[in-house]
């Protein structure tokens, strides 16, 4: 059974970052949406030390079923979506800018070895401010993994990584400001498809990693989007995530894919957040001039203003009931790659929805630069094409639903 009842620790936390938010975020987000490539170095050193030892990303979140038996089933991942929400309730840019694991982490927790996670992961816990990051997307190469054209050849005891990645979340703090690490899907064999592509961790700085462009971006500005390039970059052969066995064999790519299975609830999280801003401040404009928004009416009842207003709130609150399943399955170590993929379609519907009801009620104030609904509409609308768009996201949903296989549902 569910329940969607916080524990005292959880409901802290959140009443935490709430309060980070408001009282830190809010204040500088328009100034770093339009200082895109600055970096808010106040800011990042405080939540460095507010964050440091605390999950953001759920790593380890797939608890052992012997030992939640024992100790009771952890919240790690459904902490890390709370987390994430009220984060991005105060300014989703400045959010993905926070150094942390990120989606690098994600990706070393859901296919990495116990010994991967305690060499990668381990740093973050203390020390200077690190980031990570994850490379899967190239210039010709978008949705379709199976086109990724990056390589990896094994020469003696290193792997050997050549090509580009492009979009990079974090990707240029992860290569060149930190300790951190970036983690590169490439392909061992190209004839193979998917079954070659593999994951692969290059640490920060590594000869033959760099940054050579960093995007002008619609929204999340204040976050680094980057572009990487690969030139004979050569890792150890123990940075392939997974055992021996794996890193051999042709499941190398569902551990690769595992990592969506942590991320999208996260990322369907940030949806909420910056969804619920939305409402939050409209609502609160609605009441400034006389115009709540009643509940407990009947239908007939409601103005058009209210029935719309209504509306866009029950599918983020939809969304965020997917968002908390899929996070409450993986913190049992439950599979949950459908509920995963359903909530991250659901809140980039809801939090487009919720975005644009929110300027249409504010009318010419709403579209104005007085008022950062106009920013959360533009920061709102990555949450529908990263971790896998839309329409692959309902792909895999319709797949899972059906029982049919890639090749049977295209």
């Amino acid at each position: 059974m569910i329940d969607f009842e916080l524990s005292q620790k959880v409901q802290a936390q959140k009443d935490l970052i709430r309060s980070l938010a408001e009282g830190a975020m809010r204040p500088i987000s328009r100034e770093f949406d339009e200082r895109e490539h600055e970096k808010p170095w106040d800011f990042l050193k405080m939540m460095w030390d507010v964050s440091r030892g605390q999950s953001m990303t759920g790593e380890n979140s797939r608890e052992d079923p012997e030992a939640a038996k024992k100790s009771g089933p952890r919240e790690n991942t459904l902490t890390a979506a709370i987390t994430i929400e009220e984060l991005s309730w105060g300014d989703a840019g400045l959010y993905l800018t926070i150094p942390n694991p990120g989606l690098g982490g994600a990706a070393v927790s859901a296919a990495g070895t116990p010994e991967q996670k305690k060499r990668f992961l381990t740093p973050f816990e203390s020390g200077e401010p690190k980031w990570a990051a994850m490379a899967i997307t190239e210039p010709h190469c978008g949705s379709d993994s199976a086109a990724l054209q990056t390589t990896a050849v094994r020469d003696g005891d290193d792997w050997v990584l050549n090509g580009t990645k492009i979009f990079c979340t974090s990707g240029q703090m992860a290569a060149e400001k930190s300790d951190g690490f970036v983690v590169v899907w490439a392909t061992v064999d190209k004839e193979a498809g998917r079954a070659g592509i593999k994951s692969f961790v290059v640490p920060a700085h590594t000869d033959g990693m760099s940054v050579i462009k960093v995007e002008n971006k619609l929204g999340i500005r204040a976050s680094d989007t980057a572009m990487l390039v690969f030139e004979d970059c050569h890792i150890p052969a123990d940075n392939v995530l997974g055992s021996a066995e794996v890193a051999k064999s042709t499941e190398g790519f569902k551990g690769a894919m595992a990592t969506f299975d942590a991320t999208r609830p996260l990322v369907a999280a940030s949806a909420l957040g910056i969804g619920q801003a939305s409402l939050d401040l409209a609502r609160e404009e609605l009441e400034k001039r006389g115009r709540p928004i009643r509940y407990g009416i009947s239908d007939a009842s409601l103005t058009a203003m209210e029935s719309d207003f209504i509306d866009a709130e029950s599918d983020l609150h939809a969304a965020r009931l997917l968002t908390w399943r899929a996070a409450w399955m993986m913190d049992r170590g439950q599979r949950n790659n459908l509920e995963a993929s359903m909530a991250k379609a659901k809140a980039g519907l809801a939090v487009t929805l919720a975005t644009q009801k929110a300027i249409e009620l504010m009318g010419p104030l709403g579209y104005s630069r007085k008022m950062l609904l106009e920013k959360w509409m533009r920061d709102a609308k990555i949450n529908d094409i990263f971790e896998g768009t839309q329409q692959i996201n309902m792909l895999i949903v319709a797949r899972r639903i059906l029982g049919y296989s890639s090749k049977e549902l295209s």
